[in-house]
């Protein structure tokens, strides 16, 4: 039988009983639309971290604290009080340090922040003028925090644009206006350009104040909680992360790198973590999608046993004109590889479709791979060969003269 001849035979069939045939389809549309989805919404939030923290700053290197240790309990890493103003002082002034040319000492902790009646918790950054440098940070109105108002411990803020939103409404310019940090009040003097962002990489959600004031008026503290570093260029990454390490070994009283009380990050090492996780979550997300794609699987191979036990007369007929059982066999496989691709084809549609409409919802980028759409294609056909196979079988092993007899 010719191939077109097949594929003919197969529609006819298959639109004798549509709603049996719209239903196996369903299935398949499911599990294909399901995976394209999954795997795009994946590859969106992917691209949307790594674009968040690739606008935190070029050439960024981050140096954060070891664990905390309370006795034998090793606690959470960063969690640690080791790193010092001093510690800062010293990489921007060492000339031992000849690869960083911009050093930015920070506290970060969340605070409550309100003014009249409205109120919002976000993060209080404690920081200097070089923090406006190697954050790259821009300002949409006023000025940032300068060196004057570091070393006078002066209740000045600079606020990001979501906390304008929360606490002044959306057009207003609060320059001027004061704000109470934990009791205490500070006068607006910048707003910051949106920068986007959602849950902890928002960077809109902020409010700046001078490093001293944060350390000494607000937490209490004499230590840092990272210290952030520009250099000079991305060929000089490596060079600057062994420099600074030394000499921060060098002033904690450290021989061993490997006990060293301090961690050293480039903006890659945080890219390639953020990726690796956001990739294991994607595939987890498509292997629970792919569940529904074996049950779409199942059920074809149920309605194609159905539809050999409804034909066992046509097929013992056939069988007795000199039917072969690999035309038997091609005949059932290929109604059940229609099925799946049909299925396969509407379940990319609907997938894009679904991809389109989530991205809008959650302001994602829209990602769909060309991959993952060749790949389901491959996987539709695939299902049908798998699951198609059994029924033609035994459609095709049937006996002729038992078939004919079949009631």
């Amino acid at each position: 039988m010719e191939p077109t001849e097949l594929i003919s035979e197969a529609l006819g069939t298959l639109t004798v009983n549509k709603m049996r045939t719209g239903l196996a389809i369903l299935g398949i549309v499911i599990g294909i639309g399901s995976v394209i989805a999954l795997v795009s919404l994946g590859q969106a939030t992917q691209q949307t971290i790594s674009s968040q923290i690739e606008s935190l700053g070029a050439n960024l290197l981050t140096v954060e604290p070891g664990a905390q240790r309370s006795g034998a309990v090793r606690g959470a890493f960063g969690g640690g009080t080791t790193l010092t103003l001093d510690d800062a002082n010293a990489i921007s002034t060492s000339p031992q340090v000849t690869t960083v040319q911009n050093v930015s000492p920070e506290v970060q902790r969340r605070a409550q922040v309100t003014t009249g009646s409205n109120n919002t918790n976000t993060e209080i950054v404690g920081a200097t003028p070089a923090y406006l440098i190697v954050h790259k940070i821009t300002l949409s109105s006023g000025s940032f925090i300068s060196q004057r108002d570091v070393k006078g411990i002066t209740k000045v803020a600079v606020i990001g644009p979501q906390v304008v939103s929360d606490l002044f409404g959306e057009g207003t310019d609060p320059v001027g206006q004061d704000i109470r940090i934990n009791g205490k009040t500070f006068t607006i003097i910048g707003v910051t350009v949106s920068k986007g962002g959602t849950g902890f990489l928002n960077r809109d959600d902020i409010v700046y104040i001078p490093l001293t004031t944060a350390m000494k008026e607000i937490f209490g503290i004499n230590y840092l909680n990272s210290i952030a570093l520009e250099a000079k260029s991305p060929d000089v990454m490596t060079q600057a992360q062994n420099q600074v390490g030394y000499l921060l070994l060098a002033r904690h009283k450290l021989g061993d790198p490997t006990q060293a009380d301090f961690s050293i990050f480039s903006q890659q090492d945080i890219l390639n973590t953020a990726s690796a996780t956001t990739g294991t979550f994607t595939t987890l997300l498509s292997g629970i999608a792919a569940i529904s794609l074996l049950v779409g699987g199942i059920g074809i191979m149920n309605i194609m046993l159905v539809t050999v036990t409804e034909r066992t007369r046509e097929i013992g007929l056939r069988k007795a004109l000199g039917a072969k059982k690999q035309t038997i066999t091609l005949q059932f496989l290929t109604e059940s590889i229609i099925l799946t691709f049909s299925g396969g084809v509407i379940g990319v549609g609907v997938g894009i479709i679904a991809s389109y409409i989530i991205s809008n919802l959650i302001s994602s980028p829209f990602a769909v791979s060309l991959s993952s759409i060749a790949l389901a294609f491959i996987v539709s056909a695939g299902i049908g060969i798998l699951f198609g196979w059994y029924p033609a079988k035994r459609a095709a092993n049937l006996q002729p003269i038992e078939a004919l007899r079949y009631e």
